[in-house]
């Protein structure tokens, strides 16, 4: 099983702008056949999706952060950001990563995956 790794969490102030990163303990040959995510979860709420993308670089934005994050994929680092410009109060959350390889069909039917391997998690907290 691939192991994930977040970093770049912390704090941030209204309008401001932080990095995730998201590194996976397997080798780049490999790495590329991921289609890799980010999704969050903020307390008493339930888990969602923040990005995800796919092989041949297709994404998907949840509704709530389309135009201010930005998902990319270094594949010879092994490693996914989650590029996050114009942060509001209610981006706070824990962001985890997501690794999956079955088909992006199968993936996008479902908001949140119920298979792939996940990260531990990292605290982003955003203040006015």
């Amino acid at each position: 099983q691939v192991k994930l790794v977040e970093t770049g969490g912390g704090l941030a102030q209204v309008g401001g702008s932080l990095r995730l990163s998201c590194t996976a303990n397997t080798a780049p040959s490999l790495f590329t056949a991921y289609h890799m995510g980010w999704y969050r979860q903020a307390p008493d709420k339930e888990r969602e999706l923040v990005a995800r993308t796919f092989y041949r670089d297709s994404t998907d934005y949840g509704d709530s952060v389309k135009g201010r994050f930005t998902i990319s994929r270094d594949n010879s680092k092994s490693t996914v950001y989650l590029q996050m410009d114009g942060l509001k109060v209610e981006d706070t959350a824990v962001y985890y990563c997501h690794a999956d390889m079955r088909p992006p069909a199968k993936i996008r039917e479902e908001q949140v995956p119920q298979f792939g391997q996940w990260g531990q998690g990292i605290q982003v907290t955003v203040s006015s």
